[in-house]
């Protein structure tokens, strides 16, 4: 039997399947995010940040989404993450603005890829590598020193870049340390730095197409800055960051599961590992098979909370590896197989990203990266 039906037989039996776990994406929450940003910043190119499984919402699903609007290029983590993208049909230019080895950018093959330049070693590196042309991004060190060539360093890259004619200078970057925090000094400081090297690298390259440091934290700066893109991440999301946008935007994820057992435990029964939860009255419980494994953070262990049949119910005992326990003694006439959100999106809920990384002392970054690969998004 040849592979190509191996995999069809393997795609047939799972047609079928129906997960206890679903990760939802809302299209339209996701759109209206978008052009939230692009109405408030009309003269600037967007491009959304999909690296780390389009923080946790599904790399392909959202590429594809977002794949007919018009956008400078999606920003993606790596190279492995570009091969993915390319297999399932997606054209839109992107960049890899996570490090990746010289060798692998020489063998990379994949069309309309630009590569970040994360330090003056790689650039060498890459120069005396490649055999064919390469389209680069240039990342400049202003001060959050991560990534990126120093600005001492710029007149060496300069030369190397202008040396090997198989190399393409089609953008500037950097990034903003602090560029939420409400003493703006430091983020001053690294503009400086930044228009400086821009206007140094201006002057040797007169084609250079793209200038981006700022991310959805750093939009309110667009006005000062010399910046053609805005790099669009947490906020495409609609997670609020406390912006001038934030009041518009939709949480684009909802996680939703299933009540797999129900039962009645007496007064002094104990829920969970550690014995962490006893009854103090007859209640009833029920399991949803979800756990840290599928993103709900231990630390919601005795305080998070879970909606069933729009009733928050809250969760009891220690979450385990792939079973969590609530109590669910205010929900009439629950059965199995009932609903459970997990993770709402609206906002307001206490189980909304938002309020869970709250409640977990975590930012949301954190709980969204969290939610593992393989369950199943589903673009409603």
């Amino acid at each position: 039997m040849k592979l190509a039906d191996i995999l069809r037989n393997i795609k047939k039996k799972f047609s079928n399947y129906s997960p206890s776990v679903e990760v939802l994406i809302s299209k339209e929450n996701l759109l209206h995010n978008l052009n939230t940003y692009k109405k408030s910043y009309p003269k600037r190119l967007l491009a959304p940040v999909l690296k780390s499984n389009a923080y946790g919402h599904g790399l392909v699903e959202v590429a594809r989404i977002l794949e007919k609007e018009d956008l400078a290029f999606f920003a993606i983590d790596s190279l492995y993450e570009a091969m993915i993208l390319r297999d399932k049909g997606i054209k839109s230019p992107l960049l890899v603005i996570g490090y990746t080895s010289p060798n692998n950018i020489d063998n990379c093959r994949l069309s309309n890829i630009s590569f970040t330049i994360t330090s003056l070693d790689q650039l060498r590196l890459i120069s005396e590598l490649i055999t064919n042309e390469k389209t680069i991004h240039l990342k400049i060190d202003t001060g959050m020193h991560r990534q990126g060539i120093l600005p001492s360093q710029i007149n060496e890259a300069t030369r190397i870049i202008k040396s090997n004619k198989l190399l393409h200078l089609d953008g500037i970057c950097s990034h903003l340390a602090d560029a939420d925090s409400i003493d703006q000094t430091f983020t001053r400081l690294q503009i400086c730095t930044w228009e400086k090297a821009v206007n140094d690298l201006k002057n040797s390259f007169s084609d250079i197409k793209y200038f981006h440091i700022l991310a959805t934290s750093g939009a309110s700066q667009l006005e000062n800055i010399t910046s053609n893109v805005l790099r669009l991440g947490i906020g495409l999301y609609g997670i609020d960051l406390g912006t001038e946008e934030s009041a518009n935007l939709k949480p684009v994820l909802q996680m939703q599961s299933i009540i797999s057992s129900i039962k009645i435990i007496p007064a002094g029964d104990y829920v969970g590992y550690g014995i962490t939860y006893k009854a103090t009255h007859e209640t009833k419980i029920a399991t949803i098979p979800v756990g840290y494994f599928e993103g709900v953070n231990r630390k919601l262990s005795n305080r998070g909370l879970i909606k069933v049949r729009n009733i928050l119910c809250p969760i009891i005992g220690r979450v385990s590896m792939n079973i969590t326990t609530v109590d669910v003694s205010n929900v009439p006439d629950i059965i199995l197989g009932d609903k459970a959100i997990v993770i709402s999106n609206n906002e307001n809920d206490p189980n909304s990203i938002i309020n869970i990384a709250k409640m977990c002392n975590v930012i949301p970054y954190e709980i969204l990266a969290q939610i593992p690969q393989h369950l199943r998004r589903t673009v409603i």
